[in-house]
């Protein structure tokens, strides 16, 4: 199913679609399209679309369909008044994000056909499109000229109830978007003997600084590291204000030799450091920062870390 054309019929709706993953916003969101699709364009993937639509907070965030395709695998994510199709080998599934308070979230494997509907479908005749950012009412892919087009649900059938959420997670990190590290800063810092701090999570957790510590939703590693396989700390983040993979804390070399330093990985809402003595400071994106024990990483949605001594 990748790289497909999509055929589509006009309306207001505002379609961004790139290779492998699609966007679908009201009319009234120009100019949050337009961003999503350099993103798109450039081969962002679900999570850091997902970041972008709930940057502002989940109740600024408008109706819209989301779908992201990775080898056989098909992710959907849809809220408001609009509806998704698929049709596999053995079945057909209808989604529907309207009686949903938040979204509807489902993971499908083997996805032959797609349609979603955000209107009614009544502009004349059908276009297509690969790559783009286009008006529409309703899409297909493969275009329906090509094949049978995926049914609809009939007025009178209800709808299934979705199952339980997905959750996402295993996307290209080369996809994701974040600075995968600065010119002069190492690739794969060692393992250590003896960590240089520990890290202890408002949530529970309490992680050693012996190797690089990934922090954020769903975190994964972001380039290869043949010292030793990073520490991954998942938090939970009700309101989307943690991204995926949101900072980095690792031993630190060269002047920073002995203490462990940290770095915000592109995450949408920032990190706020407060060290022992300093005022409080907003990480920036990619600059690495050496911490001092006593210091409180903030990343948000309630969720600190405090360094200390190991």
């Amino acid at each position: 199913m990748t790289d497909l054309a999509w055929s589509f019929r006009g309306g207001e709706w505002l379609g961004v679609f790139g290779a492998d993953t699609a966007v679908v916003l009201p009319p009234s969101e120009k100019s949050q399209a337009a961003v999503l699709w350099e993103l798109v364009d450039g081969g962002a993937g679900y999570e850091q679309i997902l970041d972008v639509l709930l940057s502002s907070g989940l109740r600024a965030v408008p109706d819209f369909v989301l779908v992201s395709r990775k080898g056989d695998v098909t992710r959907v994510l849809l809220r408001g008044s609009v509806s998704a199709h698929f049709a596999t080998a053995e079945d057909v599934v209808h989604l529907d994000g309207s009686g949903d308070l938040t979204w509807v979230e489902r993971t499908l494997t083997g996805v032959t056909r797609m349609r979603i509907d955000v209107a009614e479908d009544d502009a004349p005749g059908e276009l297509a499109v690969a790559t783009g950012l286009v008006r529409m009412s309703s899409a297909e892919q493969p275009p329906s000229t090509a094949g049978v087009v995926v049914p609809r649900p009939a007025a009178a059938e209800p709808e299934p109830e979705p199952d339980d959420a997905t959750r996402i997670g295993e996307l290209d990190p080369a996809l994701l978007g974040a600075p995968p590290g600065l010119p002069g800063q190492p690739a794969a810092p060692p393992v250590i003997s003896r960590p240089v701090a520990r890290l202890v999570v408002s949530e529970g957790d309490v992680v050693d600084v012996d190797r690089v510590v990934l922090v954020g939703r769903a975190p994964e590693p972001r380039r290869a590291d043949t010292a030793g396989v990073p520490h991954l700390v998942e938090v939970s983040s009700p309101h989307h204000e943690i991204s995926s993979t949101h900072l980095e804390v690792r031993p630190g070399s060269g002047a920073d030799h002995g203490s462990a330093v940290v770095t915000d990985l592109g995450s949408t809402n920032g990190t706020l450091l407060v060290q022992p003595g300093l005022p409080p400071e907003d990480l920036k994106a990619g600059v690495p920062v050496q911490l001092l024990p006593g210091a409180v990483l903030d990343l948000g949605d309630g969720v600190t870390i405090q360094v200390v001594n190991p």
